[in-house]
């Protein structure tokens, strides 16, 4: 049994954007692309309307080059328990209100029982300092979290 994945937005954005001269952020991309090219029949891979709303955003042809290399994954729909573990998440202060659309992210992840959260994102998600309590708050609700974490923290030595 694959484990199951949640992409969330940066992911695609750094699979499909030009390289950047920033070497951390070049760095990044390498291993998103590295990631992909093993995650289809590595994993259950999954993403949301959330994700499909911000990746439609910006220049018309990057959205579309975006759109097109998730076209296959399959979408994790939202429902009024989400909305209700993402608030928790917001009114405890573990993710600011400015992101509410990261707190969903995890929400979604959570209560659809997905294992992982792959993300670029580790100001709001992937973060050590808010994982507790992310962990804490979702166990409160009946749930058990998935690991949030960056794509090299999925890449396993293969062949």
């Amino acid at each position: 049994m694959r484990h199951k994945v949640y992409i969330e937005t940066s992911v695609i954005s750094y699979l499909t954007s030009r390289p950047s001269r920033d070497l951390v952020v070049a760095a990044n991309q390498e291993v998103t692309r590295d990631w992909w090219a093993i995650a289809r029949e590595r994993f259950e891979l999954f993403i949301s309307e959330a994700v499909v709303q911000e990746i439609a955003a910006g220049d018309a042809e990057a959205a579309a080059e975006r759109r097109q290399v998730v076209v296959d994954v399959p979408m994790l729909v939202g429902s009024p328990d989400a909305l209700v573990l993402a608030k928790r998440f917001l009114s405890a202060g573990v993710i600011p209100a400015k992101a509410a659309q990261d707190a969903l992210h995890i929400a979604l992840a959570t209560i659809y029982g997905v294992d992982y959260v792959v993300t670029w994102n580790c100001k709001h998600i992937a973060n050590a300092m808010s994982q507790r309590q992310i962990e804490q708050i979702s166990r409160a609700c009946g749930y058990e979290p998935p690991v949030l974490c960056t794509p090299l923290e999925l890449m396993e030595d293969h062949p």
